[in-house]
């Protein structure tokens, strides 16, 4: 990138979470895109009172004059034995900050136009991703798209149940429903892609279809994601719920180094289906 757009626009800083995303959001208020890449947003910690008291404030504390036109982008969450302070997802404590926006891609088509869409924007967009998706592939048209930010997306058509996750938990739930499929109950797979703002009448549509709800998040479980769709659903679509809705997180812990203890706290396929099976009242 640097070879090719020249060191006025690539620009390798100190490592100095809190000073360069300083610089950005300043860069942002001038009438600039910055895109800044973190490591992981783990390191973002580090950065997130400039991300929190300034970029997602600074529209309304100035009265509507400056715009922060910013992308915040990193890996997030579980990406294998990188230990506690490492591997946590991010998703919900960001989305509780009005002024921000939060998109979580699963797959590459996805990541371009959405990525391209937050780039485009005139607010603050903080881009989750996971280092264990880099490698994935994907088909990518070759012409410019754009992805509208704020809505999800039905992976897979059913008629029993309806899954809703984002970012790579949606592998979890798709593997879950092509088990599911095995035995007869026909899921419907939502991506949330946007966690901020929450596509609810996407989600609420399929509910009123299927009567059923499991919500597949690797956010841990107080205050998470899946808290909050959960809530959403019961308000809009009490009526049409033919079971309580269930949620999968991960465990309530620091997520540990083990790798059986890691298997044990993330969400998974048997966890997921085990779910399903518990909304639709089958006997185990």
């Amino acid at each position: 990138m640097l070879a090719e757009f020249g060191p006025k626009r690539i620009i390798d800083t100190p490592i100095s979470e809190l000073g360069f995303t300083g610089i950005a959001v300043g860069a942002a208020m001038n009438g600039l895109r910055p895109i800044v890449e973190f490591m992981t947003w783990n390191f973002a910690v580090l950065a997130s009172d400039q991300i929190i008291n300034h970029a997602a404030k600074m529209l309304q504390m100035s009265g509507g004059q400056f715009h922060v036109p910013i992308v915040f982008r990193g890996g997030n969450g579980s990406a294998g034995q990188l230990a506690a302070t490492h591997s946590q997802s991010y998703e919900a404590f960001y989305a509780n900050i009005p002024g921000l926006k939060v998109i979580t891609v699963s797959n590459p088509y996805d990541a371009k136009g959405l990525l391209k869409a937050a780039i485009r924007d005139e607010d603050p967009v903080l881009f989750m991703e996971s280092e264990r998706m880099y490698g994935d592939k994907g088909e990518i048209p070759d012409g410019e798209y754009l992805l509208p930010i704020g809505v999800a997306d039905v992976k897979r058509p059913g008629t029993d149940v309806t899954i809703v996750s984002f970012g790579k938990m949606m592998k979890v739930a798709l593997g879950a429903a092509e088990e599911l499929q095995k035995e007869g109950i026909n899921a419907e797979v939502i991506d949330l892609r946007t966690i901020r703002p929450f596509d609810v009448p996407t989600i609420v549509n399929s509910v009123k279809k299927t009567n059923r709800l499991v919500v597949v998040d690797e956010c841990w479980p107080m205050a998470s994601i899946a808290s909050e769709l959960a809530y959403r659903v019961q308000k809009d679509a009490f009526d049409y719920l033919d079971a309580p809705v269930v949620r999968i997180n991960q465990g309530d812990t620091p997520l540990p180094f083990s790798p059986p203890l890691i298997e044990a706290s993330l969400p998974n396929v048997a966890r997921v289906v085990n779910a399903v099976k518990e909304v639709m009242y089958v006997v185990k």
